[in-house]
């Protein structure tokens, strides 16, 4: 049973003790309970319980996972079980993230640094577009999600809407684009930007891959196209579309005036009572820091650290929390925290941290007292906002076992697959027994996970292993967002054998490939070796039937008793039930997804409705990775394989092959649009050293050519590239290409002819309107 909003994945069916934990859990959501539990183990199909309860109460949801790894791995899982629905992603978009602080004991302070990513910064975008533009979504977060983030209110007042037959003079939608801080750029067209040729205004959303052309007949808005901005593939021709802000944090301008009153009244005040107390430092050093922000404010807009400014731009009371992701959400929408027993801990901690730092800089007159207000939510206030919630853990902690109105026990997995055997070794000679272990396992291409204690451990066993011919790599929390999620796929892909962490290997990831879970130093008791660690990273062994756990340890802890205890007796209930309905254990088989797909254009429709609109129907799939270059890469590939496509299906010159690459650094059959031209560069195919026999093709031309084509008024590199391919690029050029050049052996010029091949691009090439559209104004 399914609602009309979420539509689950046909190939899956409940099986095991699924169906009672989705039914139970389904009737406590619609009865209204506060708190529930699910107690899954590792490989009972967890991720899709709460898949079907989703679909069930038809309801929008959010996933709060601990880690960020984690939490894409969730939104992979989620795409794959509700194909039809908005599944983001919403993380912290800092890939580097130093918070500014002061150290009283040594008069330190430490300037605000940090390195945000471009990519988690869209797929965030397109986490609070799909909330405001339909009801079948679902978020998984990190504890960003507590954050502040702007105005729900403000950020949907904002929206550009823009409807086929409307009036929507020009003037007025570029400013009102420039107000919600797109960027206007006739050149190149990237995500919150937007150009304008003749009639046409291309506009890219900020959470979008895809972009919009707008036709207008003068004033009124004649066609929409959404199309590819790369390939200039049209994907959809919608009769109204959504513009959401750039920008999370939208500001009027007359807010900004308001604004600066009441800084500059706290201010004052804030510097009275320093005078007073006889700290001219911090008087001069708050006053001084203030009126240059103040400044920047009243001229450009914004100031470096504008957050700090938060709850007077916002408009609220002194103590007043900030606006968060939460507040996009309906009333009716449910919470489900993975992994509760981490994550929980990390919503508790996330306000006293951030105010103990921020009180050092506002004592020492680094900042106004209204800089505590821009802060995380407390726990309190995230449970308030909250209305219902569903812990999801192996090891549910104290608060939701005593919260919960019950608790629902998911034991046995789909695949009939047993919790492993758990081994203890001795520490004496660790290193060299884990290094027979690991060999034997590669030999039949399974992979391994070592847990140690420190990350400089995870580091230097990780050299130990490379050294000694292993194929090794290490994951922890220095290592950047997205690398942490290749990292993980690299391994299930076999591209190396073992994989050495510290704590992110603890819970929830999904490595049916890994048959063996190393535990060193088992037995230094602590968080890391604590029996809800020890359980949860024995649970990594338990998605293959070879899976096989071994604790290196002198003495028997507590808690590794209390961890045995616990998977023994969970073993013994798996093996009677698989006696009993006579199920043979069979490993997991699951494909290797991409880092995190995107969703975004799935959801392109539904945004196009409209806050709270219908989603219309899906015009492409989730396709590429949140993954910054690579993405665009995986984009040009996919835009390459078009242009050829095309190419081949065109009369004449154009289904004629291309000549042979040319050899060199590159490799044979890469185009090499970067680097030093190879040998040859430049020639015409029948000159080239080691050439195949002359074809009917057009020449190679060198990268330096490509660039200064490029750099010619109304060309970009795309548009010169589908010219040299004798294609379309996006849509905006068309013509015929150059004819093949002879060859010249005697008294070649290579420069000559280059300058030659330029100016004859440029004469035969320049940008016009396809054929279905208006020639552009002069």
């Amino acid at each position: 049973m399914t609602t009309d909003t979420f539509e689950l994945h046909t190939a899956f069916a409940p099986t095991g003790d699924q169906p009672q934990a989705i039914r139970e859990i389904t009737e406590g959501v619609e009865r209204g309970d506060r708190y529930q539990t699910l107690l899954g183990v590792t490989g009972s199909g967890k991720t899709f319980t709460m898949a079907n309860v989703i679909a069930r109460t038809g309801r929008p949801a959010l996933v709060i996972a601990h880690n960020k790894t984690l939490a894409a791995q969730l939104c992979n899982e989620f795409r794959e079980f509700l194909p039809g629905a908005a599944v983001e992603y919403f993380v912290s978009y800092y890939d580097y993230y130093q918070p500014e602080a002061y150290i009283a004991s040594t008069d330190t302070y430490i300037e605000k640094d940090s390195s945000i990513n471009d990519e988690i910064d869209r797929l965030r975008h397109a986490a609070t577009a799909s909330l405001l533009a339909r009801r079948d979504v679902v978020i998984v977060a990190s504890v960003s999600c507590i954050y502040g983030l702007g105005s729900a209110e403000v950020y949907r007042d904002r929206v550009v809407l823009l409807t086929v037959g409307d009036e929507y003079p020009r003037d007025k939608l570029f400013r009102r684009l420039v107000e919600v801080q797109y960027q206007r750029n006739d050149t190149a067209l990237d995500r919150g930007r937007f150009r304008v040729r003749g009639d046409a205004i291309e506009i890219q959303p900020a959470y979008a891959q895809t972009a919009y052309r707008i036709s207008m007949f003068g004033d009124e808005v004649e066609n929409i196209t959404e199309y590819d901005p790369l390939t200039g593939e049209v994907l959809s021709v919608p009769k109204h579309c959504a513009i959401y802000p750039a920008t999370h944090y939208v500001t009027p301008p007359d807010v900004i005036d308001r604004s600066l009153m009441q800084i500059r009244a706290e201010l004052e005040g804030q510097v009275t009572m320093f005078e007073a107390q006889g700290k001219l430092v911090e008087a001069h050093r708050l006053r001084q820091r203030t009126e240059y922000d103040m400044e920047m404010m009243r001229e450009l807009g914004f100031c470096s650290g504008i957050e700090n400014y938060s709850r007077i731009l916002d408009g609220r009371n002194p103590g007043e929390p900030s606006h968060t992701l939460i507040d996009f959400f309906p009333d009716d929408f449910v919470c489900f925290i993975d992994e509760s027993h981490n994550t929980m801990g990390q919503l508790r901690g996330m306000y006293e941290g951030d105010r103990s730092r921020k009180l050092a800089l506002i004592e020492h007159g680094f900042r106004l007292p209204s800089a505590l207000d821009n802060r995380p939510l407390q726990f309190d206030e995230f449970l308030e906002r909250v209305p219902q919630i569903v812990f999801v853990s192996a090891t549910p902690g104290e608060f939701e076992q005593r919260s919960s109105g019950h608790i629902v026990e998911q034991i046995i997995r789909p695949t009939g697959l047993v919790d492993p055997e758990v081994e203890v070794r001795p520490t004496l000679n660790q290193i060299d027994d884990l290094l027979r272990e690991v060999r034997a396992r590669t030999e039949r291409d399974e992979r391994v996970l070592v847990t140690t204690l420190t990350k400089r451990m995870a580091e230097d066993l990780t050299e130990y292993l490379a050294e000694a011919g292993v194929r090794a790599r290490y994951l922890h929390s220095e290592v950047d967002t997205l690398d942490r999620i290749r990292i993980v796929r690299e391994l299930r892909l076999g591209q190396f054998d073992v994989l050495v962490g510290v704590n992110l290997l603890r819970e929830g990831l999904d490595l049916p490939e890994v048959t063996l879970v190393a535990i060193l130093d088992a037995d230094k008791e602590g968080f890391l070796r604590g029996t809800t660690s020890l359980i949860q990273t024995i649970g990594r062994a338990a998605r293959n039937v070879e899976g096989r756990v071994i604790m290196y340890a002198d003495k028997r802890t507590d808690a590794m008793e209390t961890a045995i205890a616990e998977t023994e007796r969970r073993r013994a209930i798996q093996v009677a039930y698989n006696t009993e309905h006579g199920i043979t254990p069979q490993s997991i088989v699951k494909g290797v997804a991409g880092a995190c797909r995107d969703g975004s254009r799935q959801g392109q429709a539904g945004r196009a409705a409209g806050p709270r609109g219908r989603p219309a129907a899906d015009p492409g799939g989730a396709a590429g990775l949140a993954g910054g270059a690579g993405d665009r890469d995986v984009r040009r590939r996919r835009g390459t394989e078009v242009r050829a496509g095309r190419r081949a299906a065109r009369p004449d010159h154009r289904a004629a092959p291309r000549a042979a690459a040319t050899a060199g650094p590159c490799g044979p059959g890469d185009r090499r649009r970067h680097g030093t031209p190879g040998p040859g560069a430049g020639l015409p195919a029948q000159a080239r050293p080691g050439a195949p026999p002359p074809v009917s093709a057009e020449p190679e031309l060198p990268p330096d050519l490509l660039f200064r084509s490029a750099a010619a008024p109304g060309l970009d590199e795309d548009d010169v590239f589908a010219a040299l391919m004798g294609l379309p690029g996006d849509g905006l050029l068309w013509g015929e290409a150059l004819p093949p050049v002879p060859a010249e052996p005697d008294g070649w010029d290579e420069e000559r002819e280059r300058r030659r091949r330029h100016d004859a691009l440029l004469r035969r090439w320049r940008p016009v309107h396809p054929p279905d559209a208006r020639p552009p104004e002069a």
